[in-house]
């Protein structure tokens, strides 16, 4: 972090537990997966207090505030205090968990796998349509 409270927008973003290590920040911000007031930045960004993040995870995005900076990776509670995430951002992230929960349970066979029963009588139904 240089005087002026500024850090590099890969290291914020790893700093902030967006991204595990810097290097898959660098390949998202690489990817055009962050924003930074609107723009596509590059990894070397200078980000401060005030700045307005976007960032695109998956279906999910998030659009958050920076609050401030820190060039250690703390405690899940100290990433937390580095940004503040908009009630908008908020609302659009739980709507769309809720659609991806929905899709994930629509195409399950609840059944599981068919017992020895089971087929035994699929195999009788398809001898019995194929005689026809």
């Amino acid at each position: 972090m240089d005087e002026n409270g500024k850090i590099r927008l890969d290291k914020w973003l790893w700093a902030a537990r967006f991204y595990k290590t810097r290097g898959l920040a660098a390949d998202a911000i690489d990817g055009g997966k962050v924003q930074v007031n609107g723009e596509r930045a590059k990894r070397a960004k200078q980000v401060q207090v005030g700045d307005e993040v976007r960032v695109r995870n998956g279906p999910f995005e998030q659009i958050v505030r920076v609050t401030g900076v820190s060039e250690r990776r703390g405690s899940a509670t100290d990433a937390a205090a580095l940004y503040q995430e908009t009630d908008a951002s908020r609302a659009a992230r739980e709507t769309t968990a809720a659609h991806v929960r929905a899709m994930a349970t629509q195409g399950k066979y609840e059944g599981g796998r068919p017992t020895k029963r089971d087929r035994r009588q699929i195999d009788a139904w398809r001898n019995d349509s194929s005689d026809d």
